[in-house]
């Protein structure tokens, strides 16, 4: 009953306390341009990975896809541990590893016993810089990836999302899938992903981060071991820059009758990481709500959209987003329908964001900031959220900013705030959409235009 007690008290902080409490984020700057950030904690465990400023918006038509080629490569073995022998190390560690490939950036991760932090800083420093490509591997890889490129297919959310990126970026790096086109996949040669690792894989361009039961000046340390004969710039001497990816409303369709639901996607065009826009549109966002046909709360739920989706049966599922880059943004969001549902639905969702422009009332801002506020705390879930939110906060905006820092901001918002940046990013602005299915019932681009704004007397 004591422990109980004790164990209760303990989880008793109230959120100002949260906030108040978390460790300062520590960052060391080594002399070759590495960041190396960290955030003490009494944690057992620790995850220490390496964020790198690379992904699809960096390549090319012809080399789209060389980044997540190399993200599975990565795992099959270096110069020092051939073969599987990396990953056995990993395994002996009791380690997990993982990593992913986004549109701005990499990352390669290692969740441990903090007592290995320094054994993991040196396997993610071999995996970086001593990358083997065996050719026998690059082959057997190449085929896994063919397979996963089939199978993505199938997941008709994402290719919607992909067929976004690619009228709403058409022409540009952006519009690239991540995952690259199957013909580029079937021709990238070792010497592609040999210049893509000598180009990309460079100290100014990577951040070192770690959160859980470590020392600060011990991950340094390591760092410094292990990182710092690594080269500034390529051998070309080239550093890679992002182009301007201009939004551009037009939309793309992928009719087939045979699938049994529509998948719609429709957006304009959002601000930067950096943009304070974007604390706005996310309160907006989660005014707006999301919808699932497993979700309980029926017509009583706070959402409007929600609450029309279960009463009318208008959709499946309905979700916003607000996906941000360097310099520009998707603010919009997507639904699954039947295809009898999608006038519907595209009417309802068009019309709320219409009335966020227009007739944003306090109370649902109130609402909109405490469910943001719960999801930013939540980010403190485990040591592999926090070393990534390390990690993705040094490359987006240049420092890791503090939770009291967000709550401030958010707190800032009102619905006048609300009103006024929806109506800047939104109102009689041209989407652009992307649908997937039986969509034979989805409007006239000119009809679903006409819809972005409302005639005021």
């Amino acid at each position: 009953a004591a422990l109980l007690t004790l164990t209760r008290k303990r989880g008793a902080a109230t959120y100002a306390q949260t906030l108040q409490n978390i460790p300062e984020t520590q960052v060391t700057t080594l002399e070759n341009g590495l960041r190396v950030a960290s955030e003490e904690s009494n944690q057992p465990t620790c995850t220490v990975g390496l964020w790198i400023e690379a992904g699809s918006r960096y390549e090319d038509a012809k080399t789209n896809g060389a980044g997540f080629f190399v993200e599975h490569m990565a795992f099959k073995g270096t110069k020092k541990r051939p073969g599987s022998a990396f990953e056995k190390e990993v395994e002996s560690l009791g380690a997990h590893l993982n990593g992913y490939t986004s549109r701005e950036q990499t990352a390669f991760y290692i969740k441990a016993l903090s007592k290995d932090m320094p054994k993991v800083v040196e396997l993610l420093s071999d995996l970086v810089q001593n990358c083997a490509l065996e050719d026998s591997q690059i082959e057997k890889e190449r085929g896994v990836i063919l397979q996963e490129l089939k199978e993505m297919d199938s997941n008709l959310a994402d290719v919607t999302f992909d067929y976004l990126h690619a009228t709403a970026y058409q022409g540009t790096a952006l519009a690239h899938t991540v995952e690259g086109t199957t013909e580029n996949i079937k021709r990238l040669t070792r010497a592609d992903l040999a210049s893509y690792i000598d180009t990309h894989f460079k100290a100014p361009r990577m951040v070192l981060a770690a959160a859980g039961g470590i020392s600060h000046r011990e991950l340094v340390d390591a760092a410094k071991q292990h990182f710092t004969g690594m080269p500034i710039t390529s051998k070309e001497g080239s550093v890679p820059t992002l182009t301007r990816c201009r939004f551009t409303g037009s939309e793309i369709r992928a009719r087939d009758d045979a699938l049994p639901l529509a998948h719609i996607a429709l957006a304009v065009e959002g601000p930067g990481w950096a943009d304070p826009d974007n604390v706005v549109l996310n309160v907006a966002n989660a005014i707006i709500g999301r919808y699932d046909r497993t979700f309980g709360g029926g017509k009583n739920q706070s959402s409007r959209v929600a609450a029309l989706a279960m009463e009318h049966n208008l959709c499946h599922s309905f979700e916003p987003f607000n996906t941000s880059y360097s310099d520009t943004g998707l603010f919009g969001f997507q639904f699954v329908s039947d295809p009898l549902s999608i006038d519907d639905m595209m009417f309802c969702a068009q019309g709320e964001w219409m009335r966020l422009c227009t007739s944003t009332t306090e109370s649902e801002v109130t609402r909109a900031k405490n469910y943001l506020r719960n999801a930013m705390v939540a980010q403190l879930d485990g040591t592999t959220r926090v070393c990534e939110n390390i990690g993705s906060h040094l490359l987006h905006y240049g420092r890791r900013i503090p939770l009291e820092e967000w709550d401030a901001r958010i707190s800032a918002v009102d619905a006048r705030m609300v009103r006024d940046v929806c109506s800047k990013y939104i109102y009689d602005k041209c989407p652009a959409i992307a649908a997937v299915g039986p969509i034979e019932q989805l409007l006239d681009y000119n009809r679903i235009r006409s819809a972005m704004y409302w005639v005021r007397l």
